[in-house]
């Protein structure tokens, strides 16, 4: 089967790759989970696809269509690779939001962004090798778990959003949540490579798999 590879996923920037612009997209309502070490079928079954339930290759509009339709499971992962990483497209409940270690395990490495629309504020998540590494939300970077909540506490000093001791940084100037969400998922670009342009999230008919969480 042929997977959504069609770059080498290093542009960074507007809706043409990166991340970043996440923060600025007033559609974010999609579970983002990227997996490196495997490939986007095993990502499919490690969130937790319902054996035998192919509904095929599907864009966003598709798919939250079955999501509303469909009776087995609870949600809908849309799967494809780029930038050195496999990715899922999670419509409905996120599976990998409960399903991060089980997605990194035997060596792997994965990365979970929720956008938590109706709870914020935003997640991240970073497993590696079947452990939480760290994480915490978009805006509350002062508060961290995971096995090595410090993981990221050098990226985020040279950013000016923490602190050396890990508290907040005095900001220079005066920004919005979306500014600053921005400069978090440009750390988060940076630190893993990570890259996923709009038109795949959502125009590309994907691969697609029904998820239980």
């Amino acid at each position: 089967m042929e997977h959504a590879e069609t770059g080498s996923g290093t542009r960074t920037g507007g809706g043409d790759g990166g991340i970043r612009w996440l923060a600025d997209w007033d559609g974010w309502y999609v579970g983002l989970t990227f997996a490196r070490g495997i490939g986007p079928e095993e990502l499919a079954v490690r969130l937790g696809a319902v054996p035998g339930v192919r509904p095929g290759p599907l864009a966003a509009g598709d798919a939250w269509t079955m999501v509303t339709e469909t009776t087995d499971g609870d949600g809908v992962a849309r799967v494809g690779s780029w930038g050195g990483w496999s990715f899922a497209v999670e419509h409905g409940v996120p599976a990998g939001a409960e399903r991060l270690t089980e997605v990194s395990r035997s060596g792997a490495e994965a990365v979970h962004l929720d956008p938590q629309p109706d709870r914020p504020p935003k997640q991240f998540a970073y497993a590696r090798d079947g452990e939480l590494v760290c994480c915490f939300g978009l805006g509350e970077e002062g508060w961290r778990g995971g096995h090595r909540p410090d993981f990221l506490l050098p990226e985020l000093v040279a950013a000016g959003i923490l602190a050396p001791d890990g508290s907040y940084a005095e900001p220079e100037s005066e920004e919005d949540d979306a500014a600053r969400d921005r400069r978090t998922l440009a750390v988060l670009e940076r630190r893993f490579g990570l890259s996923l342009p709009r038109h795949l999230i959502e125009d590309t008919p994907l691969p697609a798999f029904v998820t239980c969480t």
